[in-house]
């Protein structure tokens, strides 16, 4: 059977990674489907769902600048422009369904898609939604989520606990992937590697830490995703201070290698990650961005950290303590693999399975 599905939403790969693994797994599972991603115009979106090899349509609409105001005034008409391209899109194409994943973009479709009589549902990524899911939680069939007691921000009876999509090729770590891991980022087999990541792009706070802790380290290999924003400052730095021990990567590609090839990782705590870490089981130290509505990362990571699953240092407190935090919970071994069993325990491996289920009952009433 041939269904159209509509995909909306991006903005960070946090957003991007588990749209395109939900799209790929209707495609699994109904080859004939047709797919159209809806995307915010000058998001990475844009560049990486045509590399995954899917059709996207750009609006332009984009989100509320806390920290310069003035670029907010052209906001109501970018949306307004939004609306009118989004009722053209669903005329056009006609779905089936419509899903959001978060992201500017998914706001406008969604909700012209819902006024058209189009099934919908959400996919909401964090412990604590964002304004635009909330809202739309009126008007969508279901609500797919990632973590437990959300009926506090959404309906009960549409809310189906599904975990969030990840990656094909994230899986469990075990000894060939690791094997594998240290030798496609050049680790040497008895080196203990701490891997940073500030997400897609970038974190100046993680970057700022590394960069004063790299100077004197001597024991421990680094693998380092400094994020495109950053990409000159931390190459200029590591050419004025060059050591075999650091491999620095702006964006890396094979992921699942680079968890492979980590005894730590210092993370960002955005929700598509910390799916990918608990499927990885990897020891992790979340540093959540202060730079996000709600302090949803704070709230992501202290699901786990609660319950034993990772640590945690704040941002006001990584300048005096997260690398020294790094190193100790590195050269502690008891600790470390406690921390990789625990984390397991969060593990959804099937959430994109069970979301294409939720997206065929719609299809199907």
């Amino acid at each position: 059977m041939k269904y159209k599905v509509i995909i909306s939403g991006g903005g960070t790969g946090g957003h991007i990674f588990p749209a395109i693994a939900i799209a790929n797994q209707i495609k699994e599972q109904m080859p004939e489907s047709e797919i159209l991603f809806v995307g915010a115009l000058g998001r990475m979106e844009m560049e990486k769902v045509p590399a995954a090899g899917y059709r996207i349509v750009g609006l332009p609409v984009a989100g509320l600048q806390r920290k310069a105001l003035h670029k907010n005034f052209s906001l109501p008409c970018k949306l307004f422009k939004s609306i009118r391209l989004a009722k053209k899109i669903i005329r056009d194409f006609q779905p089936d369904v419509a899903v959001g994943v978060g992201g500017y973009a998914s706001g406008p479709l969604l909700w012209v898609a819902s006024r058209s009589g189009v099934p919908c549902l959400i996919q909401e990524q964090n412990s604590y939604p964002g304004v635009t899911n909330k809202l739309l939680a009126k008007r969508v069939q279901t609500i797919c989520v990632a973590y437990p007691d959300m009926e506090r921000f959404f309906p009960k009876e549409k809310i189906c606990f599904t975990g969030n999509p990840v990656r094909s090729s994230i899986v469990p770590v075990n000894e060939r992937l690791r094997k594998e891991g240290r030798e496609y980022f050049g680790i040497e087999p008895d080196r203990k590697c701490l891997l940073i990541l500030g997400g897609s792009l970038g974190a100046r706070k993680l970057n700022d830490c590394v960069m004063k802790w790299a100077l004197d380290k001597e024991t421990v290999s680094l693998i380092w995703q400094c994020g495109a924003y950053y990409r000159r400052e931390v190459e200029a730095f590591v050419a004025e201070h060059p050591h075999p021990d650091i491999h620095l990567h702006p964006f890396i590609n094979r992921m699942d290698l680079a968890y492979a090839a980590a005894d730590v990782v210092i993370s960002r705590s955005g929700a598509g990650t910390i799916s990918e870490l608990c499927i990885a089981g990897k020891a992790v130290i979340f540093v959540p961005s202060p730079n996000v509505s709600e302090d949803h990362q704070t709230k992501n990571a202290m699901a786990l950290v609660s319950k034993n699953g990772a640590l945690m240092v704040s941002e006001e407190e990584a300048d005096g303590r997260l690398m020294r935090v790094a190193v100790e919970l590195v050269e502690d071994n008891e600790r470390r693999e406690r921390l990789a069993v625990d984390i397991r325990a969060f593990a959804r491996k099937y959430a994109d399975k069970d979301i294409v289920h939720e997206i065929m009952k719609l299809i199907k009433k």
